[in-house]
């Protein structure tokens, strides 16, 4: 039995939900790739009025209100890798049921400002969802992916998803990030199914010049192994 089937029946706090963003803590990994959730949850917070820095449950956590709707803010300080044990204290401390959680992160699946919601899934590849899957024991929660681009030929992953945005994919990012905000608006408002039929529509790579180059990562080192995609 997963973790949101004993809160399947429960009633209280049917306005609460539970939004969270995944990331890396610490000035280095700011404005990195895998930071992305971490980056919505912040546009979130100002949108709304919403201060992120309470520090609970070994998160950063900020409460207030979304689209009539009471919203915790969630970013885990435990290191992508270990998302879900942050992930796991909450849920079981706020009895949150399956309906009434997401969880926003980078994908490399989708182009650069690109974005999808997902009622369930494997973790494809993410380790900060490969956690969650196993403290929560179960793969169905709901999930906003947005898109980083697709590794490089000849790239690590780590290094990938470690290395900040090209300078001539970040307003590409911002539309992201921005559509990330609206998905989460939609799901609050009008509900997942509503959401997903307006968000999944297929997106475009954006064009790049012929002569641009990727890049490059330079003095970036993984977190003593904790970071891995």
């Amino acid at each position: 039995m997963g973790l949101f089937d004993k809160f399947k029946k429960n009633d209280k706090g049917q306005d609460f939900f539970v939004i969270a963003g995944l990331g890396n803590p610490g000035p280095k990994y700011a404005g990195t790739k895998h930071n992305v959730g971490f980056d919505v949850l912040d546009r979130l917070g100002k949108k709304y009025n919403i201060e992120i820095d309470k520090f609970k449950h070994k998160a950063l956590v900020g409460d207030g209100m979304i689209e009539g709707k009471r919203v915790l803010l969630v970013k885990p300080q435990t290191f992508m890798n270990l998302s879900g044990e942050s992930i796991r204290e909450i849920v079981n401390f706020y009895k949150v049921p399956q309906d009434h959680f997401v969880v926003i992160y980078d994908d490399t699946s989708l182009p650069v400002s690109g974005v999808r919601i997902r009622e369930k899934g494997s973790h494809g590849g993410h380790n900060g969802i490969r956690n969650m899957i196993a403290q929560m024991g179960t793969d169905e929660f709901w999930r906003i992916k947005v898109g980083i681009g697709e590794k490089p030929n000849g790239w690590d992953l780590a290094d990938y998803v470690l290395a900040k945005f090209d300078k001539d994919d970040l307003p590409m990012i911002e539309q992201g990030a921005d559509k990330a905000v609206k998905a989460v608006e939609l799901i609050l408002s009008r509900g997942i199914m509503d959401a997903m039929n307006q968000t999944n529509q297929k997106a475009k790579a954006p064009k790049k010049e012929k002569n641009e180059k990727t890049a490059e990562v330079k003095d970036e080192k993984k977190p003593q192994g904790e970071v891995k995609g």
